[in-house]
């Protein structure tokens, strides 16, 4: 407790999967672009009818110059992603297509203007540099940490793009806690489970 839940040392030259034939074609021409990095990036959770039901993943990539954190002040007690900036440290995470449509959903389940803003943030991925937004925490509590399901979310999420083992790896040595409520700790497990 009061330490920052951080991962450190991504390796920026390491860790994006190659695009699939087109995806630079479709990274230019689809808007808006979303870099998830928590949660966010399991597809289910992103593609719940409350969030994004249009996303699609188009690349993994990583943000160069930041690191990872489990310290943003999550509405419901514990901690949540964030990233800042740190040299020589990388953010992996998911590139994805939004419709526009589906901005505000996300924005309103993301909490923006209530613990997140916005930042266009610069993604190296296979096919090069591409511009996208991300959700960065604007309050902070090092002594909340994330919930069990919370970071499982963040790992399967992690998993299920091939994210780089060592970045996995210090993902699940994030400490994190029990949810003492029990039925958004199940509703949680069982997205996992699905």
């Amino acid at each position: 407790p009061g330490a920052a839940q951080e991962v450190t040392k991504g390796e920026p030259g390491r860790g994006p999967r190659p695009c699939a034939s087109g995806v630079a074609d479709r990274l230019r021409s689809v808007t808006p672009l979303y870099f998830a990095y928590g949660s966010n990036m399991l597809g289910r959770r992103l593609r719940a009818a409350d969030r994004a039901p249009s996303a699609r993943s188009l690349a993994t990539g990583f943000v160069p110059g930041r690191r990872l954190f489990f310290d943003k002040a999550g509405r419901d007690g514990s901690g949540k992603c964030d990233m800042r900036p740190a040299k020589g440290d990388a953010v992996h995470g998911v590139l994805y297509a939004i419709d526009p449509a589906d901005r505000p959903r996300l924005d309103v389940a993301e909490g923006l203007g209530e613990g997140y803003r916005e930042e266009w943030v610069d993604v190296e991925t296979p096919s090069g540099a591409h511009r996208a937004f991300a959700y960065v925490a604007t309050v902070h509590d090092a002594a909340r940490p994330p919930y069990h399901w919370y970071k499982a979310l963040v790992v399967a999420g992690a998993l299920e793009h091939g994210l780089p083992s060592d970045y996995v790896a210090r993902l699940r040595a994030v400490p994190s806690t029990e949810d003492p409520d029990p039925a958004r700790r199940a509703a949680h497990e069982a997205l996992l489970r699905a």
